[in-house]
């Protein structure tokens, strides 16, 4: 309590509204905070969730495509505590996995305080405590609130932000230009030439849509990737990935993969798609890099439905000239160029986060930082990686309530008995 107080030095304590949490606070309402606050949840601690949207999960629910369905089967991206129903299919939709998290969000009675945007977060050294600044909006009506916590959990995950590369000449293009956050179907694209920029999960699965709904999609690589069947053999490739990963050097488990991709998939280098040199593992945990999971992409690149074209030089109105000198008349242009961590932006700490907002430590030990600081859902291995996270998260902070509350017990007890050996 006396650190507390010494709170009030502070000129600007009085500035704004100040809430005092008995617990976290958990900065993001994504499957990981969603998660996060469900294993605080049955540790018996109370926790505060700050979203700056007015939903959970704002980037399933407002910036992904319509057709999107998990990449992986749902055994590996439900969150600990509740399983996917079980009518659900293998691979669940948008909607299926929206409709999980409410539920998840009720059944574990998490009410996040929606409209709430971080402004900033440090550690307040004399105190002892965290001090998280928001601003808030209603309506018409803005306020500014401050967080006091014990300890804080940075939740707001890799894609907070989309990436829009600067392009030479992409302001004078003149037709439509969206990032894939704001893609939703190809429907509004029938019967237009669309550059794709990216090929990454994302941008092959915009292509096929686009490709489906008879527009004329280019898809640009700029580099080297690796494509996977979703499934080989009918296991899902993840699925056989982590068996193969149990007993096997990352290497050969990638060599078996690639084999089994070449047999199901054939040569993909005479379509424009070089494979790196390393493994597709390797690349996955030593930078972060994702293998696409082919769900039909493939075969339309074969026919021709989507053509695969080199990096842009640059571009011109309604035109774009690519690297080796070929000029593409074209309608529209998607960015399928990725996202971003936002944690720069907002937390005022240089010892747990990189500069690229990520932890500095690689996984498995990038949870947890000093001062009571915590990270979930930034191991780069997706829904599974971040339900570990939590839990583990919990485990630490729940160890730690437990023990202080027992001991808060211990004093009342003794208290009370001495109270009534006076009393007598």
């Amino acid at each position: 309590m006396e650190n507390l107080f010494r709170l009030v030095d502070h000129e600007d304590f009085f500035a704004r509204r100040c809430i005092m949490v008995n617990g976290p606070v958990i900065v993001g309402a994504g499957p990981s905070g969603l998660a996060t606050a469900a294993c605080l949840r049955d540790q018996g601690v109370p926790f505060e969730v700050l979203e700056r949207a007015e939903c959970i999960a704002s980037l399933w629910q407002k910036r992904t495509y319509d057709r999107l369905k998990l990449h992986l089967p749902k055994a590996f991206c439900q969150l600990p505590k509740l399983p996917f129903p079980e009518d659900f299919p293998e691979y669940p939709t948008k909607r299926q996995f929206i409709d999980y998290l409410e539920s998840y969000a009720k059944h574990f009675e998490i009410n996040p305080k929606f409209n709430s945007s971080v402004q900033s977060a440090r550690y307040d050294e004399t105190s002892g405590f965290w001090r998280v600044k928001t601003v808030s909006t209603t309506g018409s009506t803005r306020s500014e609130v401050e967080y006091i916590c014990r300890w804080l959990i940075v939740a707001t995950g890799e894609n907070a932000e989309c990436v829009v590369p600067d392009i030479d000449g992409l302001s004078e293009f003149g037709g439509e230009v969206v990032h894939a956050c704001e893609y939703k179907s190809g429907e509004k694209y029938k019967g237009q030439k669309v550059l794709v920029v990216g090929c990454g999960n994302s941008g092959m699965e915009v292509s096929l849509d686009l490709c489906n709904h008879n527009a004329s999609p280019s898809m640009v690589v700029r580099s080297s990737v690796h494509v996977l069947p979703r499934e080989i053999y009918g296991k899902s490739t993840f699925e056989l990935a982590v068996f193969l990963l149990k007993w096997l050097p990352v290497w050969l488990a990638d060599k078996l993969l690639l084999l089994f991709s070449w047999l199901i998939l054939g040569s993909i280098e005479k379509y424009g798609l070089k494979r790196p040199s390393v493994g597709p593992m390797e690349l996955k945990n030593t930078q972060g890099k994702t293998p696409v999971l082919d769900i039909g992409a493939l075969d339309k690149i074969k026919s021709g439905g989507i053509k695969v074209v080199p990096g842009i030089k640059r571009f011109s109105y309604g035109r774009v000239e690519l690297v080796d000198g070929e000029v593409l008349d074209i309608d529209s242009v998607v960015l399928a160029t990725g996202y971003r961590s936002n944690v720069p932006s907002w937390l005022q700490e240089g010892e747990f986060f990189s500069k690229s907002g990520f932890p500095k430590q690689p996984f498995p030990q990038g949870w947890k930082g000093n001062a009571g600081l915590y990270a979930v859902g930034f191991t780069r291995r997706g829904l599974s990686g971040a339900s570990c996270d939590a839990m583990r998260i919990a485990q630490d902070i729940g160890n730690v309530w437990k023990c202080e509350t027992k001991q808060n017990k211990k004093r009342t007890t003794a208290g009370h008995r001495r109270c009534i050996s006076q009393t007598f």
